[in-house]
C-alpha cells in the first residue's frame, strides 16, 4: 500500500535511511540520522507542500520517496528533486518503481516541471532504476564527493513532465 507520510513513520524511515548512510555511498550523509531528525525532515518537506510517499505492507514500511526543492532560487521552484530509499528486502520487486510513479504523478498535479535525481556515480542500480521510470542522464560531476575511503562522481538524471 503506498500512502502519504505520517509523523509516526519517522522512526521506520530513520532505519531504512541509516542502512544506506552506514553501508555504502549512495547517500553522501556520513552520520546516522535519529527519528526526531527524520520527523523534522519530513515536517519541513510536507510544510513546504511537496509529496512525501511511504509503501508499507502488513504494518511493516518497506521504503519512501519524496520531492523537495533543487535549488533555492525562485526561478528553480518548478523544478523538483526526488529522493527514493528502500528497506533491502524490499529491492528488486516493483515496490521503487510503484512507489516512484505515484510520486511523478503527484508532482504533476501539483505543477512541477521537471524532476532531478542526484545519484552516484557508481550506484548502477539506482541510474538503472531511474532510466527505468523515464529519467535520462544530464550531468555528470567529477570527485565532488568523498565516503568510505573512496572518491566519487555525482550524476544528474531529468525527468520532463510536461
Amino acid at each position: 500500500m503506498i500512502r502519504h507520510v505520517s509523523p509516526t513513520d519517522a522512526a521506520a524511515i530513520a532505519t531504512i535511511y541509516n542502512h544506506y548512510i552506514l553501508h555504502t555511498t549512495i547517500s553522501f550523509e556520513i552520520l546516522p540520522v535519529s527519528a526526531e531528525v527524520m520527523a523534522q525532515r519530513i515536517a519541513a518537506c510536507c510544510e513546504g507542500g511537496y509529496p512525501f510517499l511511504v509503501c508499507e505492507s502488513e504494518g511493516c514500511l518497506l521504503g519512501y520517496c519524496y520531492a523537495h526543492p533543487w535549488k533555492e532560487r525562485a526561478a528553480y521552484a518548478k523544478t523538483w528533486e526526488v529522493t527514493i530509499y528502500l528497506a533491502p528486502a524490499a529491492c528488486g520487486n516493483g515496490t521503487g518503481q510503484r512507489l516512484m510513479q505515484e510520486l511523478i504523478s503527484c508532482c504533476r498535479q501539483a505543477g512541477c516541471r521537471a524532476l532531478i535525481a542526484c545519484i552516484t556515480g557508481d550506484n548502477e542500480r539506482s541510474r538503472r532504476f531511474h532510466m527505468q521510470a523515464g529519467f535520462r542522464q544530464v550531468s555528470h560531476f567529477e570527485q565532488v564527493g568523498e565516503k568510505s575511503g573512496k572518491i566519487l562522481d555525482v550524476d544528474d538524471f531529468e525527468l520532463l513532465l510536461n
